[in-house]
């Protein structure tokens, strides 16, 4: 069993990713890693991360959402996070990486900002 899920969800051309879970080396980074990878196969690149279920990410989480994020831009795409946990914003703050990602704590506000 894997100490991630996701499921998706679709609001009009942006794919909405809830994960619940850890995302941590291993299983949780790589599940990441193949959802994303799955999504722009199938020509979706417009990808907002619900990570109000995330209750813990390590290095190997982050260096995921990284990847995620640069694997994204390069299909042309965006990919937004949701509902940071203030664990998780304030790793993103120590990181530098706050700046990198668009982050938001609404989703009606989130989906708005793709158009």
């Amino acid at each position: 069993m894997s100490d991630l899920t996701i499921s998706e969800r679709q609001a009009g051309d942006v794919t909405i990713l809830d994960l619940e879970g850890k995302v941590t080396i291993g299983e949780g980074s790589v599940a990441l890693r193949n959802a994303i990878r799955r999504l722009l196969g199938e020509g979706k690149n417009k990808i907002l991360l619900n990570l109000a279920g995330v209750g813990y990410i390590d290095s190997s989480g982050i260096g995921e959402l990284v990847s995620s994020f640069t694997a994204v831009n390069k299909e042309g795409g965006t990919l937004k996070l949701l509902n940071l946990t203030q664990k998780i914003q304030d790793l993103l703050a120590i990181t530098k990486l706050l700046t990198v990602f668009d982050v938001y704590n609404d989703e009606a506000e989130a989906l708005a900002s793709f158009n």
